[in-house]
C-alpha cells in the first residue's frame, strides 16, 4: 500500500502507539461510481483504494458501495452501512444532493460523516444534525470570491448564471449573487438545468439575449460542458467561468476546444506543479498527485479523488484521540471520533490547511482555492504561459 507520500507529509499523524492491538475501524463509503456524477465518483473510488489500511496498531476496513448518483440509493447505502455493517465512520457522498439526504441518518445513528461534496449547506448553519457532518471540499463561498474578484479585475459589469437545478446550483447562485451585488455586478439572466439534460438551448438563448459581459456555469463533472458548448455554438462572445465542480480530465475531454480560455475557480491540486514553494499545501497536494498517478497513470489525478484522500488524512489525524474515548464499534468511539475531527488544527491536506472548530466543519480558508485558466486543453495559472 503506497503510504510513503502520506508519511512524508504527516509523520506525526501515523506515529502513535496508543491504539489497542489489532483494533479495527470500519469505514463505510457511498459514492457515485456510475450515473451523471461518475466522472467524479470513479476518482474517489480509486482514491479510497489508496488509503491506509493500518494506522499504528489499528486496522482500517473500507466498505465501498455505489449510489449511482442517486440520493435515494445513497440513503439506502448509508442505512446498510450503519445498521448491517456497524461502521464507525461514513465517507460520502460525491454530490451535494446525495450528501444532504444522508445527514439525518448520520445524526440519528451518531455516526460521523465526511462528505466530499461542495455545498456549504451541508455543514452550515451548524445545528444538532450538522455537528456530525464534516466536509473536505472547500465551501462555495471560498471559490465564488475568486470568480467575482476575477470579474472585477476584468471590468465585468453584467453577468449571466446557469447552474444545476439542485442544491449545488442553488448554493452557488446564493454565493455568487451575494458577492456580485457587493461588487456592483448586475446579474441579468439566471437559468437552471438538470444533470441529465441533453439540451439547454432555451436557457442559452435567454442568456445570450440578455447580453452579459460574462457567464458563470455552476455545474459539476461532464454535464457542466453542455451549457458551455451550447453558448459557444450560439456565438456567445463574453467571458466564461466554471466552478471547481469541473476540475477533472473528463470535463476537458468532453468540452474540448469550446472551453479554451475559460476561467475556473479550483483547488490548488490541479496546478500543484505550477505553485510556488511558498504555498503551504503544495507538498501535500503533490503527495496525493504522485501517489494517484503512480497507481493509475500520468495525468489521471483529479480534484475529486483528492477529497477522498483528504478524508483519509482527517481520519488519520483524529484516530489517536478517538481511541482514548472507546473501542471501535462503540458509540463512545464514534462520539470520540466526531469530537477529534472537530478539533483538528493545522493539518496540511491536498487543498489547504485544515483548522476545524465547533462552528466550522470544513476548516479551510482562501488558501484552498486558486483561479485557473483552461489553456491548450490544460489547467494553468493565468500568469503561467
Amino acid at each position: 500500500m503506497p503510504l510513503k507520500p502520506l508519511i512524508a507529509v504527516l509523520p506525526a499523524v501515523f506515529a502513535f502507539t496508543h491504539a489497542a492491538a489489532q483494533a479495527q475501524v470500519k469505514v463505510g463509503v457511498s459514492l457515485s461510481a456510475t450515473g451523471p456524477a461518475a466522472s467524479l465518483g470513479i476518482a474517489q473510488k480509486n482514491s479510497v483504494a489508496l488509503l491506509p489500511t493500518k494506522i499504528g496498531n489499528t486496522t482500517i476496513e473500507y466498505i465501498v458501495l455505489d449510489d449511482a448518483s442517486d440520493s435515494t440509493t445513497a440513503v439506502k447505502n448509508e442505512r446498510k452501512l450503519v445498521t448491517e455493517q456497524k461502521v464507525d465512520l461514513i465517507l460520502g457522498s460525491t454530490t451535494s444532493p446525495n450528501s444532504l439526504a444522508m445527514i439525518d441518518l448520520a445524526a440519528e445513528s451518531g455516526t460521523p460523516l465526511i462528505t466530499m461534496a461542495a455545498a456549504a449547506s451541508l455543514v452550515e448553519p451548524m445545528d444538532a444534525k450538522r455537528k456530525w457532518i464534516f466536509k473536505t471540499s472547500p465551501n462555495d463561498a471560498h471559490m465564488a470570491s475568486a470568480i467575482v474578484n476575477s470579474m472585477v479585475d476584468q471590468g465585468v459589469k453584467t453577468a449571466g448564471f446557469i447552474g444545476f437545478a439542485d442544491a449545488y446550483g442553488e448554493s452557488w447562485y446564493r454565493e455568487f449573487a451575494r458577492l456580485a451585488e457587493q461588487n456592483h455586478i448586475k446579474i441579468v439572466a439566471s437559468e437552471r438545468f438538470a444533470r441529465t439534460d441533453t439540451s439547454v438551448t432555451g436557457q442559452a438563448l435567454k442568456i445570450i439575449g440578455a447580453n452579459p459581459d460574462a457567464v458563470l456555469i455552476a455545474g459539476a463533472g461532464t454535464p457542466a460542458a453542455l451549457p458551455q458548448k451550447t453558448l459557444k455554438e450560439r456565438a456567445y462572445r463574453g467571458k466564461l467561468y466554471q466552478t471547481h465542480g469541473v476540475t477533472n480530465n473528463d470535463f476537458l475531454r468532453v468540452c474540448g476546444a469550446d472551453c479554451e480560455g475559460t476561467f475556473v475557480a479550483a483547488g490548488p491540486l490541479v496546478v500543484a506543479d505550477q505553485l510556488s514553494d511558498a504555498f503551504p499545501m503544495k507538498q501535500a497536494a503533490l503527495s496525493y498527485k504522485n501517489t494517484y498517478e503512480k497507481a493509475y497513470g500520468a495525468g489521471s489525478a483529479s480534484t475529486f479523488g483528492s477529497h477522498a484522500w483528504d478524508a483519509g488524512l482527517l481520519l488519520s489525524a483524529a484516530l489517536p484521540e478517538a481511541l482514548k474515548k472507546g473501542k471501535p464499534g462503540t458509540r463512545e468511539f464514534r462520539q470520540g471520533l466526531r469530537d477529534a475531527l472537530e478539533n483538528i488544527k493545522n493539518l496540511p491536506v491536498s487543498h489547504g490547511i485544515v483548522n476545524m472548530g465547533p462552528n466550522d466543519h470544513v476548516g479551510l480558508d482562501r488558501r484552498a482555492r486558486v483561479l485557473v485558466k483552461i489553456t491548450n486543453g490544460k489547467w494553468t495559472l493565468p500568469e503561467a504561459k
